[in-house]
């Protein structure tokens, strides 16, 4: 796949700014960043410990909060050194394609998982008595097993297309991380037909899963006005909230920076950090502050602990 390039280092020059705000934009994100990753793996252990979250809804939350703090892996530590010392920027040639399979993965992998939440939250409301027996665990097993093979797959496509061009002079990638437009734009070939592959691709998949994400929200915004009682009402939309906030927020940065053929703009740079740094942080603050069970858990893990120190 890399046989043909002859560039061996790639360098980035991060995100538009002015020198002066380095260490301020390190240090925010810095903070952003370890919130991230304890509150991510909080979520995760406070599903594993408590019983009363091994529900189908919080099964596919612990797949998001494992994506969630990798996706945030594998993009924020390179851009921490890109901002800490001009030695910082470099990557090398290899690293550079494991981190854009990654990040492709990751992301897609997400993408698909936010519409199979959709789903069985379109089941949990509309098919409240059937729900259970629908959602068993060998059913969420299946589509979570789905989501992870479907992007490990629609990646390797993005890599393979990306790195399959030679690489032979410039080497400075008008980014923070390797992302395919930026990268394409340093190929010594003609890139339109990859492009073009690669911008139907990722429509295929964005569109696609947004649709159906809107499908099964209208479904259940009509299966929700059918409840006769209002606090019904308002604990089903309750549930859903906090998945439409985190949807919204993945989808509108994604579906702007990818869905504009030969997008290279530096403002690209700006809204990847949306869904690179603080999607990732939004996940755990959402769905703790929102969620009254997990909120409860937290509680009962954090009372355990004490009781534990002080025995």
């Amino acid at each position: 796949m890399t046989h043909m390039s002859v560039v061996t280092t790639f360098f980035f020059m991060g995100l538009p700014r002015a020198p002066a705000l380095d260490v301020p934009l390190l240090g925010l994100f810095l903070v952003i960043y370890v919130l991230t990753v304890v509150g991510n793996l909080l979520i995760l252990l406070v599903i594993m410990v408590d019983s009363h979250l091994h529900t189908p809804m919080y099964y596919f939350l612990t797949n998001l909060s494992f994506i969630d703090m990798w996706f945030s892996m594998v993009t924020v530590p390179k851009m921490l050194m890109t901002l800490a010392s001009p030695g910082g920027r470099a990557i090398s040639f290899h690293s550079c394609v494991a981190q854009l399979y990654s990040f492709h993965f990751l992301g897609s992998t997400e993408c698909f998982l936010y519409t199979v939440m959709s789903y069985d939250r379109y089941l949990a409301i509309s098919h409240p008595l059937r729900y259970t027996s629908m959602m068993s665990g060998r059913t969420c097993a299946l589509l979570a097993t789905s989501t992870w093979l479907s992007g490990s797959l629609h990646s390797a496509v993005q890599t393979t297309l990306t790195f399959r061009l030679p690489y032979c002079g410039p080497n400075q990638i008008q980014h923070y991380f390797c992302d395919a437009p930026p990268i394409l734009k340093l190929a010594c070939a003609d890139t339109s037909v990859n492009e073009m592959v690669i911008f139907v691709n990722i429509r295929v998949v964005t569109s696609g899963c947004f649709l159906l994400i809107v499908l099964s929200y209208v479904s259940i915004i009509w299966s929700i006005l059918k409840i006769r009682t209002s606090e019904g009402r308002h604990r089903a939309f309750q549930t859903c909230a906090s998945h439409c906030i985190v949807v919204l927020c993945f989808f509108g940065p994604g579906l702007f920076i990818y869905l504009r053929p030969g997008s290279r703009d530096a403002v690209d740079g700006v809204v990847a950090v949306f869904y690179t740094v603080l999607t990732p942080l939004l996940n755990p603050v959402v769905y703790t502050l929102r969620n009254k069970e997990v909120k409860r858990a937290l509680l009962k893990v954090r009372s355990q602990s004490v009781f534990t120190q002080r025995k």
